[in-house]
């Protein structure tokens, strides 16, 4: 089956350049935000080289639009925003709708997103595979996802762990330290 011509687009928000790829049926790739929109461009043909830069549908418009106040502080949800998943498999895609459930300042962790797919911890491992190849993060809001004992966990966008952190931050997500078992008196 002949996939349909890939076109994208960078534009500016609140946390720096974002790109937006897209073909016929919906966005298939999102770059998190970079310093500069030369460093997003690299990095969104990196995994699409064949794209077009044009001008964006209503729809990627619309999601544009939905980043942008995103990344200006504002609650979105993103879930109604149509995607294009072709060449994943069944399993990421399950994984990805569940992700796609939790809402804006909403956690969950690598193992319990595994059991809520019907899955032992073991299948953690394979959550935290799916997140790093993610290919709409933000839309598909792997950084709500996170480690065991609600830690950070990993990365894979600019910035790594720290865009992570952000992006929780804006949500309103305080990943603090954990609280000392035993209480000094002193």
């Amino acid at each position: 089956m002949e996939q349909s011509p890939h076109h994208y687009t960078v534009f500016e928000t609140a946390g720096g350049f974002c790109g937006v790829a897209w073909n016929a049926v919906g966005i298939t790739r999102f770059q998190l935000p970079t310093g500069n929109p030369e460093a997003t461009e690299r990095l969104l043909l990196r995994r699409i080289p064949d794209a077009e830069q044009t001008a964006p549908t209503p729809g990627v418009l619309e999601a544009i639009a939905a980043v942008k106040r995103y990344f200006a502080g504002e609650p979105i949800d993103f879930s109604d925003v149509t995607l294009d998943l072709d060449g994943q498999d069944e399993f990421f895609r399950a994984i990805y709708a569940a992700a796609r459930q939790l809402r804006w300042g909403e956690t969950t962790t690598y193992g319990a997103l595994a059991k809520a797919l019907g899955h032992g911890p073991e299948a953690a491992r394979d959550i935290g595979q799916a997140m790093a190849k993610n290919p709409v993060a933000l839309i598909i809001p792997c950084h709500r996802v996170l480690a065991a004992g609600n830690k950070i966990g990993g990365f894979s966008a600019p910035g790594g762990s720290v865009s992570k952190a952000r992006m929780l931050e804006l949500e309103g997500v305080r990943l603090a330290p954990p609280k000392p078992v035993q209480q000094s008196l002193f």
